[in-house]
């Protein structure tokens, strides 16, 4: 009898059962994991190790001694390239108030042309300006980057005083300032005193005088001061405001003032604001000597009270 085939494919086609899904509302509790405390210790000292030399580096430059290192070096940076750059350095110049002095000699006395803006002391070079004859009053004001503005008053003149081939302007003050350009109308008064007993234009232009001795040590000397008598100037003033027509007058300390008469001889007036009651003098005394048909040579009238004159023959 044979069942063994039979039973073997009832086993095979045997149903298996189904599967179910099992849900279980059930929340199952997980242990609690915690680091040993030897594993704690050794990431607290990683951590340290890790951390250390960029906390010691802030606290290195975060000094305060590093701060100011570095804000002296940043200054010092700026101040070379503040220095190296040409565009700081004084190239314009303006000179305003000026009618005789040149601006150049301003400028150059100044000591402004080509220094630094930040190496001016704008009261220092308004001194030096004050000090050249013929200036009474200067100014300097910088302006940022490269330019300072020079603003002067002149000490006008009134008059010209003529001493050999030297030309000096008398101030209002009777000073005698180194003329330097030609000022048409002025009156000119010639000295007939030797040059000699008179300071030379160098002392008049200049305040101090550097001279050099027998051992050739430089020895400071200074210029006297030169001025008109203040009878000598308003005499001559008023002389030409009584008669405009004189260009010219002559001065001597023994006769005073004097000029050339058109009609052929030299008249003497002295000095003094008297000029006035002077020239009517003067005018008598011609009036006779023409009437009685002499031919002076010179008159003078210095003294009012005792004129006198010298006929030609006499």
């Amino acid at each position: 009898m044979f069942v063994g085939k039979s039973t073997t494919q009832q086993r095979r086609l045997r149903r298996q059962p189904r599967l179910r899904r099992m849900e279980n509302s059930s929340i199952l509790s997980m242990p609690r994991l915690e680091i040993p405390h030897t594993a704690r210790r050794r990431r607290r000292r990683n951590r340290v190790l890790v951390r250390m030399p960029t906390e010691a580096l802030k606290r290195l430059i975060l000094t305060s001694r590093w701060i100011s290192l570095f804000l002296l070096a940043l200054s010092v940076g700026a101040l070379v390239m503040i220095g190296m750059d040409e565009s700081f350095y004084l190239t314009t110049i303006p000179v305003e108030g000026v009618a005789s002095i040149p601006p150049e000699e301003i400028v150059n006395a100044s000591g402004l042309g080509g220094a630094h803006i930040f190496a001016v002391n704008p009261g220092d070079a308004a001194e030096q300006i004050a000090a050249i004859p013929g200036v009474i009053s200067a100014t300097v004001t910088l302006q940022w980057p490269n330019s300072a503005h020079i603003s002067i008053g002149e000490d006008t003149p009134i008059a010209v005083w003529e001493q050999g081939n030297d030309q000096y302007w008398i101030n209002s003050e009777g000073q005698l300032v180194p003329a330097r350009i030609d000022v048409p109308g002025l009156l000119h008064i010639r000295s007939e005193v030797e040059a000699r007993s008179q300071p030379s234009a160098a002392k008049l232009a200049a305040t101090e005088n550097e001279v050099e001795d027998a051992e050739g040590e430089e020895v400071v000397e200074s210029a006297p001061a030169v001025y008109v008598p203040p009878d000598v100037l308003e005499g001559a003033l008023e002389l030409r405001r009584l008669r405009p027509n004189i260009e010219a007058l002559s001065y001597s300390p023994s006769g005073g003032l004097s000029y050339q008469d058109g009609r052929g001889w030299r008249v003497y007036f002295g000095s003094g604001a008297d000029m006035g009651q002077k020239l009517v003098i003067y005018e008598s005394i011609v009036e006779h000597l023409l009437e009685r048909g002499v031919a002076p040579v010179y008159i003078s009238v210095s003294n009012q009270e005792k004129p006198f004159y010298r006929a030609q023959g006499s």
